[in-house]
């Protein structure tokens, strides 16, 4: 299932939202710009190496992508779903939490494997964290999801909830998988995804603000 928006217009401009796009885009054209061996030191420097762990790299992992399918990909969910949290919580504090939430899921990935040399990098648990808020604030909105059916492709609205809580569960199963695997291979990694999602859920109800009714707050008939 791809998402490509949800249906609850933000009431403010995301600039926090935007800027991380951007931020984490331009991290990425200069990835690309750089020599294989400059672009592995990179990496090795800035990314999480749960064997060679650095309290650093919890925050500058989160602005590294090992591909054009992984950044776009990262981003254009945190396009569709930032926007809205970031509209409830605020432009500091949503910036507060995601970096937050981007730490909580490095420290996830790290417990599950301590010795692992291989570098993890990618925005994807802090993104996981902005769709756990979005998870508990918005639980009425509806997702335009484009679904493969076999040989046919559907355009489709997607209830919120059930959409992020089957993302969730298939992270969930594919992270218990993953224990069996070498922590010495790459891949994916899902339980920062699961640490990620698990933060949001938690840190949303600190971080949002209060919604203010206006003057026009009651129901007409």
């Amino acid at each position: 299932m791809i998402p490509l928006r949800d249906v609850i217009p933000s009431r403010t401009p995301p600039v926090v939202t935007v800027g991380l796009i951007v931020a984490n885009s331009l991290v990425f054209l200069y990835q690309v710009s750089l020599p294989e061996a400059q672009l592995q030191v990179l990496v090795k420097e800035f990314g999480l190496v749960p064997a060679e762990f650095a309290l650093s790299s919890l925050v500058t992992s989160i602005f590294l992508h090992g591909g054009w399918l992984h950044v776009v990909g990262n981003m254009w969910y945190l396009w569709i779903f930032g926007d809205n949290v970031e509209d409830r919580m605020g432009h500091g504090r949503f910036l507060v939490f995601y970096l937050i939430c981007g730490i909580a899921a490095g420290l996830g990935h790290l417990v599950v494997g301590l010795d692992s040399p291989v570098p993890t990098i990618g925005a994807s648990g802090a993104i996981a964290g902005v769709m756990g808020a979005y998870f508990v604030l918005y639980p009425q909105s509806r997702i335009l999801t484009l679904v493969p059916i076999i040989f046919f492709i559907q355009i489709i609205e997607i209830p919120a909830l059930f959409f992020l809580a089957f993302w969730f569960i298939l992270q969930l199963f594919s992270g218990v998988g993953s224990l069996a695997l070498s922590s010495h291979v790459g891949g994916v990694a899902f339980w920062a995804h699961i640490a990620g999602f698990a933060a949001g859920l938690v840190l949303v109800w600190p971080f949002r603000r209060r919604e203010r009714l206006g003057p026009d707050w009651w129901h007409r008939s």
